[in-house]
């Protein structure tokens, strides 16, 4: 086995999978109103070529696999990639990000075949608000979705907010208590220059202490421990179990504890969500590559990964891939 560790002394365990780049929402601070250029369809890695990658992944360390998009469960074979993935030697824990839509179908069959739990998007509560970020009147169907995660026991289910300025900020305790009643753990995210529009503004973003703040005047908020790699700081509330957490990937980044990699759905493998450079193995797949090849793709990888994001640093440019095309 290679180790898969960087130049930091940093070991990679987490590899994120983007499945595709399209979506059946299109939300604000995701990408423009009439979408983004699709990947041409002959790019976009096949079932077994995302699998051989994930395997070699495996083989060298790689413990937890999570799919993204886009909007991953529109990929017709999501179930049977889960399935091929949890049935890997040295099984990984395989979890989804998804904005719940097809869960309803889908939850049961993702749990059969091994799906640990599910990561879900929700970023307001109110209908017409719901339609206005998404730009889709799909909040009930979403609430659907989210219910048939959690009867199908792809627990613990985690709900996803953007906590943005104006939009949706007042929400940040209604979103809470939503999730604590029904045993849901709530995530909030600092928005990040990844909108495919480009139009991110560090001013208008609203920050972790923002966030305890509103938090604090409803709740008691007692830390957890032991955070490890994980990219939320976590907080019980009101004693717990159940507990908050913020994701502060520009206020507070946690880039010294990253382990994490990233394969888009066209086959390139990134160190980071901004990530400059990338390396293709997709080439390597349809040329004939060996296992070695990969292997060597994942080290080279992990030998341009810098020590943090650089986000608020001279020099810091967003990528030219959206959020919706590299994965999260």
């Amino acid at each position: 086995m290679t180790a898969l560790v960087d130049r930091f002394n940093r070991p990679h365990h987490d590899l994120r999978i983007s499945l595709t780049d399209r979506c059946s929402l299109r939300c604000t601070y995701c990408m423009p109103a009439d979408g983004v250029p699709w990947l041409a369809r002959s790019t976009m890695l096949s079932t077994d070529e995302i699998i051989r990658v994930a395997r070699v992944g495996v083989e060298n360390g790689i413990t937890e696999i999570r799919l993204t998009g886009g909007e991953p469960l529109l990929r017709v074979d999501v179930v049977d990639i889960v399935r091929r993935l949890t049935a890997l030697p040295n099984a990984p824990e395989v979890s989804i990000t998804t904005n719940a839509l097809r869960l309803p179908a889908l939850a049961a069959p993702l749990k059969d075949a091994g799906l640990s739990r599910v990561n879900i998007s929700l970023d307001t509560l109110d209908r017409a608000r719901f339609m206005e970020l998404t730009r889709r009147d799909r909040l009930v169907e979403t609430l659907a979705g989210i219910a048939a995660a959690d009867a199908a026991g792809l627990r613990p289910v985690k709900i996803n907010a953007v906590a943005m300025r104006g939009v949706n900020d007042d929400e940040v305790v209604a979103l809470t208590r939503f999730a604590v009643d029904r045993g849901y753990q709530m995530r909030f995210i600092e928005q990040m220059p990844l909108d495919g529009g480009h139009t991110w503004d560090r001013v208008q973003m609203v920050t972790q202490a923002e966030i305890l703040e509103r938090l604090a005047g409803e709740f008691t908020l007692t830390e957890v421990e032991g955070r490890g790699a994980a990219p939320a700081e976590l907080w019980y509330v009101d004693g717990g179990p159940q507990t908050v957490g913020v994701i502060a990937s520009v206020t507070a980044p946690f880039c010294g504890a990253c382990d994490r990699l990233r394969l888009t759905a066209d086959g390139q493998l990134r160190a980071c969500l901004f990530s400059e450079a990338e390396v293709d193995t997709r080439q390597i797949l349809r040329e004939g590559g060996t296992d070695a090849d990969l292997v060597d793709a994942y080290l080279r990888c992990l030998a341009g990964k810098k020590a943090g994001h650089g986000i608020g640093e001279p020099g810091f440019h967003q990528p030219d891939r959206p959020m919706s095309a590299i994965g999260g």
